[in-house]
């Protein structure tokens, strides 16, 4: 059976279509969110000087980032990333929230920052270096040699 020109020129039409529609959805920018912050009216509800630790885990939720060095506060970060084609993806805006407590664990002040505030700090989650990358099986375990007290397996 032989298609006809039209059916033809009907078919190639809307392989273009479709081939100029995906060229045009890939093209197109793509939005992320990453985190969470509380609202306004979350916000209102911590008093400062009153609420402490627990009283904001409780009324707001855990935070995105925790002050684990000195528990000097909560903080609270949302992300909105952009990523277009092949380009390295942009963040575009970020918001944050800070509660920070005095000594006593009692909230000294609730500020809310936006990139507009500073400039970006990138946030990442690395751990310390482990220094192996550029050492072979042979130069650790020659390495170690040193370290071997054969006086503890003694005991």
């Amino acid at each position: 059976m032989i298609a006809s020109p039209k059916t033809v020129k009907s078919a190639m039409r809307s392989a273009l279509l479709v081939g100029a529609l995906v060229v045009v959805t890939a093209c197109t920018a793509q939005y992320r969110k990453h985190g969470w912050i509380p609202g306004p009216e979350l916000l209102n509800e911590v008093v400062v000087g009153i609420d402490t630790r627990d009283s904001v885990s409780e009324t707001i939720g855990e935070p995105t980032i925790d002050s684990l060095a000195d528990d000097s506060g909560y903080y609270y970060v949302t992300s909105r990333i952009k990523r277009f084609g092949a380009k390295q993806p942009e963040v575009v805006s970020r918001d944050l929230v800070a509660i920070t407590f005095d000594g006593r664990g009692v909230v000294d002040s609730v500020q809310r920052y936006t990139l507009a505030d500073g400039r970006v700090i990138p946030l990442e989650r690395r751990v310390t270096d482990s220094s192996l990358e550029d050492k072979t099986f042979l130069r650790q375990l020659i390495g170690n040699l040193g370290n071997f007290n054969p006086g503890s397996f003694l005991q």
